[in-house]
C-alpha cells in the first residue's frame, strides 16, 4: 500500500488546505482535522485514479526529509495518506 505525504496549512480565519508535494495540483481543503483527513485521501485516490486512466506512471513517494527542506514547508503539517492498492488495481 503506497503512502504519500500531504502538507497541511491553516491560515486564520480559512479553513485547512491541503496539498500533495508528489502530485502537483492535486489540492483541497477542509473546515476541521477530521474532514481533512478524509477529503485529502479523497483528493489523492480521485488524482491517482486519472492519472492511471491517462497511462501516466505513479511518482515514487518522497521522503520527508525532502519535502522538509523547501522553507516553505517548514510551517506545515505533515499527514500520511495511505492509498489502498486495490483501488489502484481497480483504477488501472
Amino acid at each position: 500500500m503506497p503512502a504519500y505525504l500531504a502538507l497541511l496549512r491553516k491560515d486564520p480565519d480559512s479553513d485547512y488546505g491541503i496539498e500533495f508535494p508528489d502530485f502537483p495540483g492535486c489540492v483541497t481543503a477542509a473546515e476541521d482535522m477530521a474532514q481533512a483527513r478524509e477529503l485529502a485521501e479523497e483528493a489523492l485516490l480521485f488524482h491517482i485514479e486519472g492519472l492511471l486512466a491517462d497511462g501516466e506512471p505513479l511518482p515514487k513517494p518522497s521522503n520527508f526529509e525532502k519535502i522538509m527542506a523547501d522553507p516553505e514547508n517548514r510551517q506545515a503539517a505533515v499527514l500520511l495518506v495511505q492509498v489502498p492498492d486495490a483501488d489502484l488495481r481497480k483504477s488501472a
